[in-house]
């Protein structure tokens, strides 16, 4: 574990390079019964586990990096085709026995919630992701589901090799609302969250089509801000229903979708505001 910064982006990107990631305990669980009834088990049921459990979804994705062929042109971009692509006996054999977040952080169990908050977070994410891809009739949901899955990788490894650290973030957080993210993590770990993203993407060989997905600056591309508005809702909704950022988000979704206000919260599940002349004016709540 890391309980100090390493100096610069470099020294993250060795250190991560070299990381034995950890996946879920219920993951875990998950695949073993899989793995016990493999002949009646197909690319997609295994698919649907990776995809709710970040790491492994990454740990799959550099899996596949690190065994195509150098005469494949085509990158892979979702797990389905990974898998069908590695086969299912050598999947099996190759992903079991993998490191458990929960024993990995069994010493940090404010950590470990983090983590899971993360973890959690991005799970609703995705299901917004892929609700406004269906309705949008995406090319490929799938890859859209990967993108916004892995958005937040970095914080997810800063949670499972530096703990403290994250937790330091956390409390510099609730102690100043006012701070940029990006100044805190800066300030923490030498190093804001998104050079590391972008710098392990490269080292790592992700998909250039995942990357662009990921990466903010391609905003203009409706599958790009699918991702961000996706991510950026999941976060802010997670300070609350009341969060100040929320109308904004409201406002561009509504703007992706072409749906009116009405229309966009009615599709989100979030009751609107009532009128300032109600009796009992009240935040808007998940259904």
């Amino acid at each position: 574990m890391i309980d100090t910064p390493l100096p610069d982006l470099d020294a993250w990107v060795s250190y991560f390079g070299q990381a034995d990631i950890p996946v879920l305990r219920h993951t875990m669980a998950q695949l073993d019964e899989l793995r016990e009834n493999a002949e009646r088990t197909n690319a997609r049921r295994i698919s649907s586990v990776i995809l709710h459990d970040p790491m492994l979804t990454l740990r799959v994705l550099g899996y596949i990096e690190v065994k195509r062929s150098k005469t494949r042109q085509t990158d892979i971009t979702t797990i389905e085709r990974a898998l069908m692509m590695i086969g299912m006996k050598p999947f099996f054999n190759d992903f079991k026995d993998l490191p458990i977040v929960e024993e990995c952080l069994k010493p940090y169990p404010r950590a470990l919630l983090g983590l899971l908050r993360v973890v959690n977070r991005t799970r609703k994410a995705v299901d917004w992701a892929r609700d406004w891809a269906l309705y949008r009739h995406d090319l490929d949901v799938d890859e859209v589901t990967v993108a916004t899955l892995l958005y937040d990788f970095p914080e997810i490894l800063m949670w499972c090799f530096a703990p403290q650290l994250s937790l330091k973030i956390v409390e510099r957080q609730k102690a100043d609302r006012t701070l940029r993210s990006v100044a805190i993590q800066e300030a923490i770990y030498n190093v804001p969250l998104y050079q590391i993203k972008a710098a392990l993407a490269e080292a790592w060989h992700l998909p250039q089509l995942l990357k662009s997905l990921m990466d903010p600056e391609h905003a203009e591309h409706p599958r790009v801000r699918n991702v961000k508005l996706a991510v950026d809702l999941a976060r802010h909704s997670a300070n609350g229903w009341d969060d100040a950022a929320l109308p904004d988000d409201y406002k561009a979704i509504g703007e992706l979708l072409h749906l009116n206000e009405e229309a966009t919260l009615r599709r989100l599940g979030v009751e609107p505001l009532q009128s300032p002349t109600e009796d009992s004016p009240a935040d808007p709540q998940p259904q």
